[in-house]
């Protein structure tokens, strides 16, 4: 239930969404743990504006507001035609807002859902994007950008400490300041039976000033899927560490839908490093409709202790966790409809409802 709306002035083009179907569905399907607080909270929405040709030379300009249920996002990106064969460049200007719920969220219900912390994570950015000439299976980009991080409570206020009094930055302020240089590398091999993919990112924080962040951080991903008649065994693989200077927020948190099923965004644990498994097999039950089995297992690799504050240890956090259920996925004209039933390692189970595609 929502609206669309391209408009055209001139060369440009706007993209206009407003949606009230995923709020409505979460309502009614999970209870909310934090207060929405205005019924402009109901509202999920996305303006994009795109200009092909912005100074007669081909430049493109992208501006992008994605709007969630508590959180949002402005993306203003700036491209500058270049020949192929050498790297594409990107200036953009960002800046988000989301609760930290995988870090300092409280884990309800026996783990399988997370409650707000009253810590929000307020980012702006200013950097370029390198895009490097893509072979025939590799690709990577290289990124610089100057980024500010400032925690704020839910009502909106700087914040230097968390409900336990801990500190929430790394520097001890109200904000911490970093310029990090990124390197990306993908990989991407594909064939009628099977494929394969494995990403790689290294930030490197360089230390312009002495009071600026000085870290490396690393995280992988591989993925594989492969065809065993009529049904698809997906696998993935995901590890991460980060050495140097580090605030809480930049712990890898570990739980929810994108990590260990059947337990809430970070309610599993976070750490200095990580270490996720899942393993999902989908077959066809008709020509619209797939079941699936999955399993997932992920844990901070007992690195928990090492976070400043040690947030995960506080709020009771195992620091393990195994995941396992099954669903089914339905293809439809108006979009692709996914549901989930999990249990944790305590028993606790958990339905995850999703939309994609949504017409």
């Amino acid at each position: 239930m929502g609206a669309q709306k391209s408009i055209h002035a001139g060369k440009a083009k706007i993209d206009v969404n407003v949606d009230f179907t995923h709020k409505l569905c979460a309502s009614m399907m999970f209870p909310s743990l934090r207060d929405t607080g205005s019924p402009l909270s109901l509202v999920i929405g996305s303006l994009c504006i795109k200009h092909p040709n912005l100074f007669g030379g081909s430049e493109k300009l992208d501006v992008s507001w994605n709007k969630g249920l508590y959180d949002s996002n402005i993306l203003v990106a700036y491209r500058r035609p270049r020949p192929q064969w050498v790297a594409q460049q990107c200036f953009f200007i960002q800046h988000s807002l989301s609760p930290e719920i995988g870090i300092h969220g409280i884990p309800v219900d026996n783990f399988s859902r997370s409650g707000s912390g009253s810590v929000n994570l307020s980012r702006f950015s200013v950097g370029l994007d390198l895009n490097e000439p893509a072979s025939s299976k590799w690709s990577s980009t290289t990124s610089i950008k100057f980024e500010n991080v400032r925690l704020l409570s839910d009502d909106g206020r700087s914040i230097t400490r968390d409900l336990d009094g801990f500190s929430v930055t790394c520097s001890g302020n109200t904000h911490d300041s970093m310029v990090v240089l990124k390197q990306e590398s993908r990989y991407v091999k594909a064939n009628d039976r099977s494929f394969s993919r494995f990403t790689m990112q290294i930030e490197q924080g360089i230390p312009v000033l002495p009071q600026w962040l000085i870290f490396n951080r690393f995280k992988f991903i591989a993925t594989k899927g492969i065809k065993l008649g009529p049904a698809f065994l997906l696998t993935s693989l995901t590890g991460g560490s980060i050495v140097g200077d580090m605030a809480p927020y930049q712990a890898f948190a570990i739980g929810g839908p994108g990590s260990v099923r059947g337990y809430g965004e970070g309610a599993v644990g976070s750490g200095r490093s990580c270490l996720v498994a899942n393993t999902e097999l989908t077959f066809p039950l008709s020509k619209l409709l797939e079941g699936s089995v999955f399993l997932d297992c992920g844990t901070d690799l007992g690195s928990g202790r090492l976070v400043p504050g040690n947030p995960a240890l506080r709020q009771g956090k195992p620091g393990s966790g195994v995941g396992l259920g099954y669903g089914l996925r339905f293809k439809s004209p108006l979009g692709h409809f996914q549901v989930d039933y999990a249990i944790n390692a305590f028993q606790q189970k958990t339905l995850y409802f999703g939309i994609t595609n949504f017409a």
